[in-house]
């Protein structure tokens, strides 16, 4: 939770021993929905932050890397994705990022609160800039948990764009979630999943991890670098049945890259293949 702000600004304390502050310069919007609290203040280096129960979800500033990493690595590296299911993700910035490839036929996101989606179209439309309003979105106000234990077609790439296990989004790092997501699955299909800052939550990925190891036969994660989560790279689960999308030589994905014709800010192919590269401190967390 962030202690309130002080001398305008807000400290988010998320960990026990350590926090970061942001200065607030102005409160957009403050309310409280069934499920938790959102705001969205103005920051001169971050541009408008979003927060829900005080801990910073996104920012205008760097939003693109989390974005474009959990997006286009798993759609390019499986090479033929059409039906790509997002969970979480109310503020729309991963399906607008999902939604830029063509090859895309259908994306369903599945939000558990309908308040978050409103509220990001109001004041932050930059994320999904125009998102909501592409014909290939299916938004599905629903728990994703609940969601993703239904029968429904199977999806080439899933992407778990959750909160923190904290609250509404500790169900969806349980093993029976990622079993049933494992069951969503395509052959070839790729899940994804965002698992913090390692180096401030070890056992975010440890858990995952250790679920993963058991669930998919080829399994682990990737790493980018966003400023707003502080503490050190953010670890990124893969899990897949298939070991071809993370073995897609570079030559293909820069092709795959080319043929999609998307413009990116942190995304490249290089990055693509690095970001695999795990210091040992991560690395033995998969141990």
């Amino acid at each position: 939770m962030a202690a309130p702000a002080r001398d305008g600004w807000t400290v988010e304390t998320l960990h026990d021993d350590y926090a970061q502050a942001l200065r607030e310069d102005r409160v957009l919007y403050d309310s409280e929905t069934d499920h938790q609290r959102l705001r969205v203040f103005e920051n001169a280096r971050f541009g408008r932050v979003l927060t829900l129960d005080g801990v910073v979800q996104t920012t205008e500033g760097d939003e693109f890397i989390y974005h474009e990493m959990l997006s286009h690595v798993p759609i390019l590296a499986h090479g033929a994705a059409k039906r790509v299911l997002i969970v979480g993700g109310g503020d729309g910035g991963m399906a607008r990022e999902v939604l830029r490839h063509a090859s895309v036929e259908h994306c369903t996101m599945v939000e558990i609160d309908a308040g978050v989606v409103a509220f990001s179209k109001e004041y932050l439309p930059a994320l999904s800039d125009g998102a909501f309003d592409d014909p290939r979105l299916d938004l599905v106000i629903a728990d994703g948990a609940d969601f993703m234990a239904g029968g429904h077609e199977p999806y080439d790439v899933i992407i778990i764009d959750s909160t923190d296990p904290i609250g509404p989004g500790e169900v969806l790092f349980t093993d029976t979630f990622y079993d049933h997501a494992r069951k969503l699955l395509t052959p070839e299909g790729i899940l994804v999943t965002q698992n913090g800052v390692p180096f401030m939550q070890p056992d975010e990925l440890r858990g995952t991890m250790r679920a993963f190891r058991a669930l998919f036969n080829d399994w682990g994660c990737y790493l980018a670098h966003v400023p707003s989560y502080a503490g050190g790279p953010m670890a990124l689960g893969w899990g897949s049945m298939s070991g071809a999308g993370r073995a897609v030589d570079p030559t293909v994905l820069q092709g795959r890259y080319a043929s999609a014709g998307i413009e990116t800010r942190y995304y490249t192919p290089e990055v693509h293949k690095a970001a695999f590269a795990l210091p040992g401190y991560i690395a033995r967390l998969l141990t």
